[in-house]
């Protein structure tokens, strides 16, 4: 099991066996850390372009995301293959999400380049992302918590290797978010809901 974590970021290898079930477990772990009583509700923030297979780690999420998350309350989404989320608007949406949302607790994802033996890899990390760092674009710092999906070799050449990276990689990464995500999600209101219950009962 390729799983490790410390005090700010949690990583997992999407290969690995049980990954989403521990993934969704790190995920938990660092919304319990990070969601206070300062924030009501939930916006996931899914950066990328569909006109990159590399970079449309975040469309692809957002668009499973979508399907499901209807079943929860005050839980939003940003960013799906009908309407992305990318360089260009980023900053509109991180103001449309302040101005129409209530007290947001914006959980990002993006898809990032990386060592060639982390491809594959997800992380789960409290505070910001910095979108487009990896191909030296200067966008905001966004996120109360982030998730980053490791797509493929950086260093060199960065656009035409998003735009050379395997769509079937990046749709089991979408998937694997996603599931962990909903997953966490379903236990995270769970016990919220199962606190406030028990408050009105006192």
């Amino acid at each position: 099991m390729n799983v490790t974590s410390n005090n700010s970021n949690s990583t997992i290898n999407i290969n690995s066996p049980l990954a989403t079930s521990y993934f969704s477990n790190m995920f938990l772990s660092h919304l319990k850390n990070s969601y206070t009583n300062e924030h009501d509700e939930i916006i996931i923030l899914c950066i990328g372009t569909d006109r990159s297979t590399g970079d449309s780690l975040g469309p692809l999420t957002g668009y499973k995301m979508q399907k499901v998350l209807s079943r929860f309350k005050n839980v939003y989404v940003y960013g799906t293959l009908n309407d992305p989320v990318h360089a260009k608007n980023l900053e509109e949406n991180i103001k449309k999400i302040y101005s129409s949302h209530k007290k947001p607790f914006i959980i990002a994802i993006d898809a990032c380049l990386g060592k060639v033996d982390r491809v594959g890899y997800l992380t789960v990390s409290h505070g910001p992302i910095k979108p487009g760092a990896g191909v030296k674009k200067n966008l905001p710092l966004v996120g109360d918590m982030h998730i980053t999906g490791i797509v493929n070799l950086g260093g060199f050449m960065e656009y035409i290797v998003l735009q050379n990276t395997r769509l079937s990689l990046v749709m089991n990464m979408a998937e694997t978010i996603s599931s962990a995500i909903y997953l966490g999600l379903w236990k995270f209101i769970r016990e919220i809901d199962a606190k406030k219950e028990q408050f009105n009962l006192s």
